[in-house]
């Protein structure tokens, strides 16, 4: 009898056909998609091109229209994220799924079976989270975590299920370089094991790095797979786009920027998401100027920004000026009146109501700018402002009365940064303006800031992005521990200094600032 060839191991994962249609939109259009075990396999794909609607289909959150999964070579039916732990599937959210009111051990034991013993469990994610450089404390409640801690909440819940299959979206964007390398070095461990990852990033580099295989989405289609460790940064990004990316300049400062936001704060009690409290605040920035804020999340970077929009005002007028103006004393309102803006870094909730309309949203901080009237609304000029927003920065959605809820995550945040910059503003304060963006939105971001820089205004922009730091700014400073270090120009700061900065290892801060006039007659 002729030998009959020996079957390898099934597939981790497969998806046959599958698609999820929505009332403006095809999310998934007969996709397929197979997931080897111990490979780490990457979705690529444009904001809103369906890597978030499949992930809820294999995660159970919703249901595909047509098509079937086989898990380990058999067909199943994953009607809830239950039944998806239950086969050993984990993910990591974009958005994160997370009850705000429970402690942080309290929502990873939500995830766990027959979880009664939380101080074990406390100590058990203690060591988990210091083993993968993602530092959580089990004991805060979520409300009072940055976005960047509550991802590291979902990543260490997952790790502690065992999951066989761990999906992972976005999971770099709050970890200094040396944290990135450990996280990597823990995945590949992991793929070692038999595990599979599917890895969601919109970081080329990351995913040539880490992943040895990638399948490639546009507009709900599968339109290619490749070994993403022989394509260039450039070729996967034309893959994902269908077109070359666009290139950015910055160019190099000029002239004497005159201040236009001045900070003297001695002290700042605890507070923002943050729970940090914060100590000789000391810096300007000025008309034509990014200043980079780097940090690990968690370490004052919500305290500071609430301090500077008007959230948390100062004892003395003089701990903050706009255009020379004291104005630490004034609230939200009145700050962004003398030309402040503000891009929170969390999306829905803070910068977006979800259940409200684009339009809506609009008004929520462009109200002065000719949409009310009299203490009347103007529903066509908040109607044209909206739209305005949505063609000027290419947001897909389905019109200005869409609501925010139904947008992708790319495409509510480039709303919500059109809505700011088209205020013009003179001081604009920006958070995590790209993250989990594309390529192409991210691009397009990056920019709308240059051009506002450009233009005159002051930027301070907040990101744990150093890449993005790094092409924007034309200083940069770190933030850790509540402790604001010096800032540097651009051209003077390493990677490697800035992420041992991120670290905790800050210079000494009893030496002066180089104030922004100091980087400007700089040659």
């Amino acid at each position: 009898m002729p030998e009959v060839p020996e079957r390898g191991p099934p597939l981790r994962l497969e998806l046959q056909g599958i698609r999820k249609a929505f009332p403006a939109v095809v999310a998934n259009d007969g996709i397929d998609l197979a997931v080897a075990p111990g490979s780490i396999h990457a979705l690529l794909g444009e904001n809103g091109a369906g890597k978030s609607t499949l992930m809820k289909i294999v995660y159970g959150v919703i249901r595909a229209d047509a098509g079937r999964i086989l898990w380990e070579g058999a067909p199943v039916d994953i009607a809830s994220p239950s039944d998806a732990r239950a086969l050993g599937i984990g993910m990591v959210f974009q958005h994160f799924s997370l009850f705000p009111a429970l402690s942080v051990a309290e929502n990873i034991a939500l995830a766990l079976p027959a979880t009664r013993d939380l101080g074990a469990l406390s100590v058990r994610a203690r060591e988990v989270s210091r083993r993968y450089g993602i530092p959580i404390d089990p004991a805060r409640t979520v409300h009072s975590l940055s976005v960047g801690e509550r991802q590291r909440v979902e990543v260490v819940r997952n790790l502690l299920q065992e999951p066989r299959l761990l999906i992972m979206d976005e999971p770099t964007s709050v970890l200094t370089p040396l944290a990135v390398r450990e996280l990597f070095r823990m995945l590949r461990q992991l793929a070692d094991e038999g595990r599979s990852i599917l890895y969601i990033s919109h970081k080329l580099d990351e995913v040539r790095a880490l992943c040895d295989t990638a399948t490639i989405l546009r507009e709900g289609r599968v339109v290619g797979r490749v070994d993403p460790r022989r394509e260039s940064t450039r070729t996967l990004a034309e893959r994902m786009i269908g077109a070359a990316p666009p290139a950015l300049r910055r160019t190099p400062l000029d002239r004497r920027p005159r201040e236009r936001l001045g900070v003297d704060w001695r002290a700042l009690s605890p507070g923002g998401a943050d729970g940090v409290g914060l100590r000789d605040l000391r810096f300007e920035v000025g008309g034509g100027e990014i200043l980079g804020i780097a940090g690990i999340a968690g370490n004052g970077q919500s305290a500071l920004l609430a301090a500077l929009a008007g959230e948390m005002r100062a004892a003395s007028a003089d701990a903050v000026r706009i255009d020379g103006e004291p104005v630490g004393h004034l609230g939200v309102r009145a700050r962004r009146r003398r030309g402040l803006v503000h891009v929170p870094e969390e999306r829905l909730g803070r910068a977006a109501v979800p259940g409200m309309s684009l339009a809506r949203n609009a008004l929520l901080t462009a109200c002065h700018h000719g949409l009310v009237r009299r203490g009347w609304l103007r529903p066509g000029a908040i109607s044209a402002f909206a739209r305005r927003c949505i063609d000027t920065y290419d947001v897909r959605c389905g019109g200005e009365h869409a609501d925010a809820r139904t947008l992708s995550g790319g495409n509510l945040q480039k709303f919500v940064v059109g809505r700011e910059l088209l205020q013009s503003p003179t001081v604009a304060l920006v958070a995590q303006p790209t993250w989990g963006l594309d390529v192409r939105a991210a691009a397009a971001i990056r920019s709308a800031l240059l051009g506002m820089r450009n233009e005159g205004v002051a930027i301070l922009l907040v990101s744990e992005d150093l890449d993005e730091l790094f092409e924007l700014s034309d200083r940069i400073a770190v933030i850790a521990a509540g402790r604001l270090s010096p800032a540097r120009r651009i051209d003077e700061a390493g990677v490697e200094e800035i992420g041992r900065w991120m670290g905790g290892e800050l210079p000494d801060t009893s030496a002066p600032e180089r104030t922004g006039q100091d980087h400007a007659a700089s040659p």
